[in-house]
């Protein structure tokens, strides 16, 4: 059976969400865990594909844009590259699963750089819900890589997070304003 639809968990890791992570979003990315993880166990459920574009880094490359940018943060192999809470134990529990894949992206967008746009055209996927951080960064930049593949996006505003309050307001504008994506709870 072939679903169109695949839940997108962005960057949710010990470096992005824990309070002594590197880049931490902290409380706020906190709080959308009980929430990204209902949805996880939802489109497993429901035979539908979960994707987890993981940001990865080797320390202070000097080639990297975000180097000058951020802090060193998910290091390949460190704690902080590892998901976060139940999180984690859920993808160890699920991952063997054929529709569920981890897979490392070096920049924003879960697209740049990646065979992402590749898997979802092979399992004719066109609908993406996005959950995750941050809301303004890599959550949107994905967001609008995807709207210009023509991808139909929703939202889920209790499943994204950023340590930018305003970024955070201003992007779920964007994404239904300017990306005609549908913003649910």
């Amino acid at each position: 059976m072939s679903s169109n639809t695949a839940l997108l968990i962005i960057d949710y890791t010990n470096d992005f969400v824990a309070d002594t992570g590197a880049l931490t979003a902290g409380k706020p990315a906190q709080a959308i865990e009980p929430q990204i993880i209902e949805l996880a166990k939802q489109f497993v459920t429901n035979d539908d594909w979960v994707f987890l574009p993981t940001d990865v880094h080797t320390p202070n490359d000097p080639y990297h844009p975000e180097s000058k940018l951020f802090p060193s943060h998910n290091v390949a192999g460190g704690w902080g590259h590892d998901l976060y809470g139940q999180l984690a134990s859920w993808y160890q529990e699920n991952h063997k699963l054929a529709k569920v894949n981890q897979f490392a992206k070096t920049r924003y967008s879960a697209f740049a750089g990646t065979d992402l746009d590749l898997r979802l055209r092979e399992r004719r996927v066109n609908t993406l819900h996005l959950t995750g951080v941050d809301t303004d960064i890599c959550v949107l930049h994905t967001a609008v890589d995807a709207y210009n593949l023509n991808y139909n996006l929703i939202i889920h505003r209790s499943a994204v997070a950023s340590f930018d309050s305003q970024g955070h307001t201003w992007a779920l504008k964007h994404f239904a304003d300017v990306l005609g994506a549908e913003v649910v709870e």
